[in-house]
């Protein structure tokens, strides 16, 4: 996902979202919004915006995340299979195995949140 994406190659040059709002000359709160995936399309000239600041080319910023690279790249290897096997011998159904996936993803999602709060409360000015 584009944010994701975004805030992977922010961080990785250092930038907060406040200075990358300025540098690029866009709203820090449309930064946010793209980075937390609640605006998912930016525009063109946004995006040209960001990685002309960030020095990239727009089809980098484009490209798959991390995590997005990772699931791609995973391989049922024969650990897996074990693992599977012996879920379903100890009376794993299929049910028991989406929610424990929906509870992992559940986890992940409250987890980044707390970085995006981490990262509004880093953008506020100290008083």
């Amino acid at each position: 996902m584009v944010g994701e994406r975004l805030r992977e190659l922010r961080l990785e040059k250092g930038y907060s979202i406040s200075e990358l709002a300025e540098l690029a000359g866009v709203s820090k709160s449309y930064l946010s919004y793209i980075e937390r995936d609640v605006q998912k399309n930016p525009s063109l000239q946004f995006l040209k915006k960001i990685a002309s600041t960030l020095d990239i080319d727009v089809e980098v910023l484009l490209g798959p995340s991390a995590s997005e690279n990772q699931s791609k790249n995973f391989v049922f290897d024969e650990e897996w299979s074990r693992l599977l096997n012996k879920a379903i011998e100890e009376g794993m159904s299929k049910k028991d195995f989406k929610e424990f996936r929906d509870y992992l993803r559940f986890q992940k999602w409250k987890e980044r949140k707390k970085q995006d709060s981490n990262l509004i409360q880093e953008d506020k000015p100290n008083e």
